[in-house]
C-alpha cells in the first residue's frame, strides 16, 4: 500500500511540474538572455521544485519496487493525469482516439502494477 501511494505522490509532483513549466512558458519563451529573470519567473521555479520532488519519489519507489513497474506506471501514470488535466483544466480540445488511448494507457498501468511478482 505504501508502494502505491509513493507512486502516487510521484506521479502527481511530476504532472504539476509539467503544468507549472506550462505555466511559466504560455505568455512566450523564457529570457534566456537573462537567466537571472529566470528566478523571477514562481511557476517555473515551482516546477523544478516538484521536478525535485517527482524524482524523489521515484527513486523511493525504485527501492521498494522492481524498476520494470515503478517505471511504467510512473511515466504512464505521470501522461494519464497531465492529460486530463490538459483537457478538464486547461480545456484544451481532443478527439474520441485521444480518449481511447488515455483508457489504453489507464489500463496499462493496472495491469503492470497487478503483475508485479513482487
Amino acid at each position: 500500500m505504501i508502494s502505491a501511494l509513493i507512486l502516487l505522490a510521484g506521479i502527481l509532483a511530476n504532472a504539476a511540474a509539467s503544468l507549472l513549466v506550462k505555466k511559466a512558458v504560455s505568455g512566450g519563451p523564457l529570457p534566456l538572455a537573462e537567466p537571472w529573470l529566470l528566478l523571477a519567473n514562481a511557476p517555473l521555479m515551482g516546477g523544478l521544485v516538484c521536478y525535485g520532488l517527482a524524482f524523489g519519489f521515484y527513486a523511493w519507489a525504485l527501492a521498494r519496487l522492481p524498476l520494470g513497474v515503478a517505471h511504467p506506471v510512473m511515466t504512464a501514470g505521470t501522461i494519464a493525469v497531465v492529460a486530463l488535466v490538459s483537457v478538464l483544466g486547461l480545456r484544451e480540445g481532443v478527439s474520441a482516439t485521444w480518449w481511447l488511448g488515455i483508457g489504453l494507457i489507464l489500463a496499462g498501468v493496472v495491469l503492470v502494477s497487478q503483475g508485479s511478482a513482487r
